[in-house]
């Protein structure tokens, strides 16, 4: 069961889960690439074909390294947005979880580089009276977030 729905209380109810964009696996991707082509040398050049397979195999293992750590935080982190409240969780030993209750909301802010425009991701920065929210970096859907936010 996950945190979120462990923690609703009477008659609240999710109305709006979000997650954390897949672009995320890109800096991983991009190695195992530069891994392939580097064993695609590696046979072109049969001199030093042994210090292109290590380069390779190193690329290789940092790749599978990050893609691993960007799965990891993606799948152990929750997003939510209740009738009552939004609900941040982040973690799965050592827990980090955020709460703000939807009277104390007073802004959402949205920062969207170019390609998160295109790519439909960016950084939600939720604003509370008395301290703010953390931002909540490289999120799906970020408009659609802050408008289920804000217009409840």
């Amino acid at each position: 069961m996950s945190y979120v729905r462990r923690v609703l209380r009477e008659g609240e109810q999710v109305r709006h889960t979000a997650r954390i964009h897949w672009v995320v696996y890109l800096p991983g991707l991009f190695l195992a690439l530069l891994a392939g082509a580097v064993l695609v040398l590696a046979q072109i050049d049969q001199a030093r074909s042994t210090f292109w397979l290590s380069v390779a195999a190193l690329l290789g293992i940092i790749a599978l390294g990050l893609l691993f750590r960007e799965w990891f935080i993606r799948w152990t982190t929750e997003i939510a947005v209740t009738n009552r409240r939004v609900i941040y969780k982040t973690g799965f030993i050592r827990r980090k979880t955020n709460e703000m209750n939807m009277e104390k909301v007073e802004s959402v802010q949205v920062d969207q580089s170019v390609l998160g425009r295109i790519l439909n991701y960016g950084d939600v920065t939720i604003l509370g009276t008395g301290e703010g929210f953390e931002t909540l970096k490289t999120i799906a859907a970020p408009l659609e977030l802050r408008n289920h936010i804000t217009g409840l």
